[in-house]
């Protein structure tokens, strides 16, 4: 079984920011893999959706605590942390850039680094989405602004393809869908 894990923080004022962008795709292959609705569990502080493979994650502890939900959903339904896979903007990477690892520091990422630290290993999967403009941008003012109508059709060709490369990743393994995430 695995844990897929959306990053983001909670709430309207946050929906379609670069920072959300891990929540969102794992929202959108909950809805196009038809997987049980989404319902709130206030013992876990997630959202989750389960079927025989994988369960789903939305944690509603802000970006920052993540790895509370992420603990408790671990444990609850079993999983290791080398089943973990986490969904996250980084802003390293250009947009409509995505990398699947396994065991990579956090490159700073607070919502990584909070996983990290509940899981007390660096052994789980992280996608990384990239969500940086051609002219760089600081990742403090970057992460909460929305995408420009012109970014909207790059990040849309981005979350086809991770959707494809999460089906791979449940059905063969992650090393698979590394051969579809990679290519960019």
């Amino acid at each position: 079984m695995y844990l897929i894990v959306g990053l983001g923080n909670p709430g309207k004022q946050y929906e379609r920011t670069r920072h959300n962008v891990g929540r969102e795709i794992v929202s959108q292959w909950q809805k196009k893999s038809a997987l049980a609705d989404f319902e709130f569990s206030p013992k876990l502080k997630t959202f989750f959706s389960k079927n025989k493979k994988a369960v789903l994650l939305l944690p509603e502890t802000g970006m920052n605590k993540s790895g509370n939900a992420v603990r408790l959903a671990a444990r609850f339904f079993k999983v290791k942390p080398g089943n973990v896979i986490v969904l996250h903007d980084d802003a390293d990477i250009e947009l409509g850039r995505t990398k699947l690892s396994f065991g990579r520091h956090s490159a700073g990422h607070r919502g990584v680094e909070s996983v990290k630290r509940v899981l007390d290993t660096w052994d789980f999967w992280r996608l990384r989405i990239g969500i940086q403009k051609r002219r760089r941008v600081d990742a403090m003012k970057l992460v909460l602004q929305k995408f420009a109508p012109a970014e909207e059709q790059i990040i849309k060709k981005t979350k086809k393809k991770l959707l494809e490369g999460l089906e791979t990743a449940i059905n063969e393994g992650p090393e698979r869908a590394m051969n579809t995430i990679n290519q960019n």
